[in-house]
């Protein structure tokens, strides 16, 4: 009996862990915004016209993207003092930190989708992938 509540609580402990790693990902991911916090990450300083152009979206979508991701504490937006009707998007310590997990379900969801391919098949698929989007290739 006491084995049984011992890998009970253990369970419970790695879903504790499981939900907290979820629910980073799900507040960054549930609205398509990994797109965005990966850019700002790779770029600290953009400004939004920038990461528009850089990611292909529409304006509105882009200013909804950096508003949440702002109001989640993933980032923040700094007056640009060169254009003051600009500003620049930071990463702050909350995006910094969800980052690496953020690439670990990326590879993740690369290795779900790719796993009955070969690897020169997985190769083929991503050097035609990077040539159908080179901004990829920074």
């Amino acid at each position: 009996m006491q084995d049984v509540l011992c890998i009970k609580r253990r369970d419970n402990i790695k879903a504790k862990g499981r939900n907290k790693n979820e629910t980073a990902t799900q507040n960054a991911q549930r609205r398509g915004q990994h797109s965005f916090l990966i850019e700002i990450l790779r770029c600290p300083g953009v400004n939004q016209d920038k990461l528009t152009t850089e990611l292909k979206f529409d304006k509105a979508t882009t200013a909804r993207a950096v508003k949440q991701l702002e109001e989640a504490g993933y980032i923040e937006r700094v007056l640009d003092v060169e254009d003051r009707r600009s500003y620049q998007l930071y990463p702050i310590q909350k995006g910094l930190e969800f980052y690496p997990i953020l690439i670990q379900l990326l590879d993740r969801s690369h290795q779900r989708l790719t796993h009955h391919l070969t690897t020169q098949e997985t190769d083929q698929l991503f050097t035609l992938l990077r040539k159908m989007n080179p901004m990829d290739d920074k």
